[in-house]
């Protein structure tokens, strides 16, 4: 059996979102700026597109810049506020366990003279709203914070964090790759002044994200170029990504309370067998505040890179934190925003549910990962030490 239980890194794209992007590699292929009969189909096609975007996230069309996606999107919103609005400020808040496409970004602000700071977390991944308040200046420009985290799923107080940043004068940014699948947001209603989506999370194509730039909000250009986007984001629109976007979007709302209902069955159940049946476990995050989807676990005495090699020997994908970090040794910087020790973040896996698991395969991943970790810990010195054991190293 192979099982695919990485949700979180990426979904397959539906077929129906295959089906409406086809014309445009083909047929509709014309160039959106060009001024010709090839050029205002698709340029048609990609105002459409943007309607259905809007209308979903609450806002106008002109508020939505198309991007090449999730960290494309993160990376102008956070460098584009803080070097438009240097002169008031450079103060530039983050959380500690965002995206490495809001980390590398603010550590690339730090290294050119701009004031960073990194909220803490409480044990379950949970940004304080009394730490913002003791961070925020009047030389802050810009507060970012996650959503929901891609490691261990908790979601964010965004609404009252966007209320502080905007007691202070400064404007919110929210990453919502992870909780747009699974949420539906209206971004007036969060106070949102941007916000990020990617289209690869929820069944669209790989490639192409959302930048909700609200309208009176000014920052610089990360792209530079040609008039697209507004003139605002260079280079010839991707108009098929586009429309699978919207597409997958679209379809994404119409069966959002069935399709989170079952994939919060499947993480409950699976939870349910793995903390009744393996034994020295830890489960990283929040259990009332997160998506429906992802389940963390740290597992004692033996390390993720052994567990994740067994599991896809045994047809079982799932990851040991951030997809953009899975080549990394290094212990998750979420976990150990959160406390976890380092030794026992070393031993941390992310499985993470969509809708076309079934209980069958959650099953089949916990009697694999029983087996798994049992033979791990048969041959870890630590677990040996632990019940009893003389191993000298």
């Amino acid at each position: 059996m192979k099982v695919y239980a990485d949700y979180a890194a990426s979904t397959p794209c539906d077929e129906r979102v295959v089906k409406a992007m086809l014309p445009y590699f083909t047929q509709d292929f014309g160039n959106a700026n060009s001024q010709h009969s090839f050029g205002r189909d698709t340029a048609k096609a990609l105002a459409d597109a943007r309607e259905v975007v809007a209308r979903i996230l609450g806002c106008d069309p002109n508020e939505i810049y198309f991007t090449s996606g999730g960290t494309e999107a993160d990376n102008w919103a956070l460098k584009g506020v803080a070097l438009h609005k240097r002169d008031k400020g450079n103060h530039v808040i983050i959380s500690s366990i965002e995206h490495h496409g809001i980390l590398s970004p603010a550590d690339w602000l730090e290294s050119n003279g701009f004031r960073v700071t990194r909220l803490p977390v409480d044990s379950t991944g949970l940004v304080r709203v009394e730490d913002l308040e003791k961070a925020i200046d009047d030389e802050t420009t810009i507060v970012s914070v996650m959503y929901a985290n891609n490691e261990v799923g908790t979601i964010q107080p965004v609404k009252e964090l966007a209320e502080v940043a905007h007691r202070h004068g400064a404007l919110f940014h929210t990453d919502a790759v992870q909780a747009i699948p699974y949420m539906n947001i209206n971004v007036r209603e969060i106070g949102a002044d941007l916000m990020t989506i990617s289209g690869h999370k929820f069944y669209g194509p790989k490639g192409v994200g959302v930048l909700y730039i609200r309208n009176g909000v000014k920052l610089d250009k990360l792209i530079c170029g040609g008039g697209q986007e507004r003139s605002q984001r260079a280079g010839t629109v991707n108009v098929p990504a586009i429309v699978g976007l919207a597409t997958a979007l679209e379809l994404s709302r119409r069966t959002l309370t069935e399709d989170c209902a079952h994939i919060a069955a499947l993480r409950d159940h699976f939870e349910e067998r793995v903390e009744r049946e393996i034994p020295y476990i830890r489960q990283n995050g929040n259990k009332l505040h997160r998506v429906p989807s992802i389940a963390n676990y740290s597992f004692e005495y033996v390390e993720g890179e052994g567990i994740l090699m067994l599991l896809d020997f045994n047809g079982i994908a799932v990851s040991s934190g951030s997809a953009c970090s899975s080549g990394s040794l290094d212990p998750s910087h979420v976990l150990l925003a959160m406390g976890v020790p380092i030794e026992v973040s070393h031993g941390s896996i992310r499985f993470s549910f969509g809708k076309h698991n079934t209980l069958e395969e959650v099953d089949y991943i916990v009697d694999k990962l029983k087996e798994t970790i049992s033979r791990l810990r048969e041959m870890s010195p630590l677990f040996d030490l632990k019940n009893g054991g003389t191993y000298n190293v």
